[in-house]
């Protein structure tokens, strides 16, 4: 059985619950950090010395962490050739974007942006900084529009695993109140995703719990 430490809030958990919804797999999710604990207990530190979520353990193999990871070894193990090519040369495709997604827009977007509208108390934001931030993550952003003109998906004509690292972001950027440039490629793809049962369920979940209120 697959067993997944991580509350539901957490973009990165989401992203790695979407993947599995997407795979088909069976599987068990235990309520972690923030305000639900677990993270600093001896139990959870032996499998994560980080103190960080999620982690993932399949059977009694070691438990594994940082969501790159899981998310790859979710798909070599358990993803079809579409999702997460065999070929080496094919395979780097998509792992490019994948990585490209996690550094230049989840890496560009959470803490400068969400963290700042949503875990930061109104009188406490930088609305210079956001503004900044927004530039700089418009400049990712048209580079995945521009891909997005050419095929349905950010590597390819399928869903892979490039969309995973890239998509999960898309409904707290969409939904939250700010100023978004246009990306016509984006709000196509973005409805496309969801129409998608399993980012309806495990990635366009209420935020509210993180929101920091004056």
């Amino acid at each position: 059985m697959l067993k997944i430490w991580g509350r539901q809030s957490s973009s990165n958990v989401q992203s790695v619950l979407w993947c599995l919804d997407e795979l088909k797999l069976d599987f068990e999710r235990v309520d972690a950090g923030f305000t639900y604990g677990l993270v600093d207990s001896e139990e959870f530190r032996a499998m994560n010395p980080n103190g960080t979520v999620p982690v993932l353990r399949d059977g009694q193999d070691s438990a594994i962490w940082e969501t790159g990871a899981i998310l790859r070894y979710l798909a070599a193990v358990y993803g079809g050739d579409g999702f997460w090519p065999q070929e080496p040369a094919a395979r780097a495709q998509v792992d490019k974007w994948a990585e490209w997604a996690k550094l230049n827009v989840a890496g560009k977007f959470t803490v400068p942006i969400f963290w700042q509208l949503v875990r930061t108390a109104p009188s406490q934001q930088d609305p210079v900084a956001i503004e900044k931030a927004l530039k700089i993550l418009n400049k990712f952003l048209k580079v995945a529009d521009e891909q997005l003109g050419k095929q349905a998906f950010l590597a390819g004509d399928c869903l892979t695993l490039a969309d995973i690292q890239f998509g999960h972001c898309l409904y707290r950027y969409f939904d939250m109140d700010m100023r978004r440039a246009d990306f016509v490629h984006i709000e196509r793809y973005y409805g496309q995703l969801t129409a998608r049962e399993a980012f309806q369920k495990h990635v366009m979940f209420s935020y509210e719990e993180l929101r920091v209120l004056d």
